[in-house]
């Protein structure tokens, strides 16, 4: 099944339709507590646990539990010494590909997040973000 707009193939029709919201802007599933909108259910659910506090994902080795698996997983690694993001430029390696690409900057210097009200650039999403704020004089 092929995006029409992309040309993103998707194994099931199910997936294609959960993509389309990509580019239709669609997010039919709103937080009941704070309203903020997903475009998938699971993305919902896993929010609507900042308000619950609930933390279903629970470490084997230690007291630790998270909202998430993802969250979990990363943790573990804690306990294994695992570190399966490796930078291409230096040994260093790390347990999450977010903390590689923070540090793949210091190499690089690229800023590739470009505000649209200004010729500033950030190197990463969370900055541009905040910088913007001051724009629109509004957060998200």
């Amino acid at each position: 099944f092929g995006c029409a707009d992309c040309g993103k193939r998707f194994a099931q029709k199910h997936y294609l339709l959960i993509h389309r919201g990509v580019h239709t802007g669609e997010k039919p599933f709103a937080c009941c507590h704070c309203g903020h909108r997903f475009r998938q259910k699971y993305h919902l659910v896993r929010h609507e646990r900042i308000h619950t506090g609930e933390h279903p994902f629970s470490c084997s080795r230690c007291p630790m539990a998270f909202r998430d698996k993802t969250g979990l997983t990363v943790h573990q690694r804690v306990h294994t010494g695992e570190r399966p993001f490796a930078c291409a430029h230096c040994p260093k390696a790390f347990r999450n590909k977010q903390t590689l690409t923070n540090h793949q900057w210091v190499h690089t210097r690229e800023r590739p997040f470009a505000c649209t009200s200004c010729p500033k650039t950030f190197k990463d999403k969370t900055s541009l973000t905040i910088h913007q704020w001051g724009h629109t004089g509004e957060r998200p």
